[in-house]
């Protein structure tokens, strides 16, 4: 039952510190231009497995491995996540992530149906079914916007990995449960970032359909707070505690 409840934990912990401020304007940031709740849905869980993805691979390092991060190493972490929220708002509000978007978004119309390349290379009826099912939700996705929160959920998931694998092992001494452990926390991540996203996609979706202008101001005012919010952590991480000075102080949180 300890074991189970610890399990329990990692999952709600896992949807909690997907509302870390942090990760929100991020993804605000990111599905503020869609008008769509499926696609802001599946970015939020994009970007959750970005997440998991280094939570497992640092955060297991350093249980399996005993690594020792040193605070300027930590402190660079998680100054990448300023610098990523100060990229992501410029772009908001200069329209280049509109433009960006736009261009490596396949248009519908041009790419080839999956009845005519199916008839030229024949699939399983198993396989063909799933192709169309991926063809019809995830076609008109494009590659960059599929790419982009992967890439912001791998960079939260380096600053936060640390103070995640600690915490597992102030809890759980036995090395192959802590990594169930932060496997079930990742997939927690997972499931708060879709519920977030979702929940921010709403009036996102109705903005832009019940007034472009209001979807416009929706989208600078999205890129004006990753801007903000990002250069109030570079201040405080390079500044405040020591990254760029000589006695850098980082306590994993």
């Amino acid at each position: 039952m300890t074991l189970l409840s610890t399990i329990a934990l990692g999952f709600f912990l896992g949807m909690r510190h997907a509302t870390d401020p942090d990760h929100v304007v991020a993804v605000t940031t990111i599905v503020a231009r869609h008008r769509s709740m499926k696609y802001a849905s599946l970015i939020g869980a994009l970007w959750g497995a970005g997440h998991t993805l280094t939570i497992a691979v640092v955060g297991g390092a350093i249980i399996l491995f005993g690594w020792v991060i040193p605070p300027r190493l930590g402190l660079s972490m998680e100054f990448s996540v300023a610098l990523m929220l100060i990229l992501l708002g410029l772009m908001n509000l200069t329209g280049l992530l509109s433009r960006i978007t736009s261009r490596a978004t396949p248009e519908r119309d041009a790419r080839p149906h999956v009845a005519d390349s199916d008839a030229s290379h024949p699939h399983p009826h198993g396989a063909q079914k799933s192709v169309s099912w991926l063809d019809h939700h995830l076609g008109s996705i494009g590659l960059y916007q599929v790419v982009r929160p992967l890439i912001v959920g791998v960079v939260h998931g380096l600053a936060g990995s640390a103070a995640v694998a600690l915490m597992v092992m102030t809890t759980i001494h036995d090395p192959k449960w802590a990594l169930v452990y932060l496997l079930i926390f990742g997939v927690g991540t997972i499931g708060g970032m879709v519920l977030i996203t979702a929940a921010i996609g709403w009036p996102s979706a109705y903005a832009g359909s019940a007034s472009p202008r209001l979807g416009h101001w929706l989208r600078v005012s999205s890129g004006m707070v990753s801007l903000v919010f990002g250069l109030f952590l570079a201040y405080q991480i390079g500044v405040a505690d020591g990254l760029f000075g000589g006695h850098p102080i980082w306590t994993p949180h």
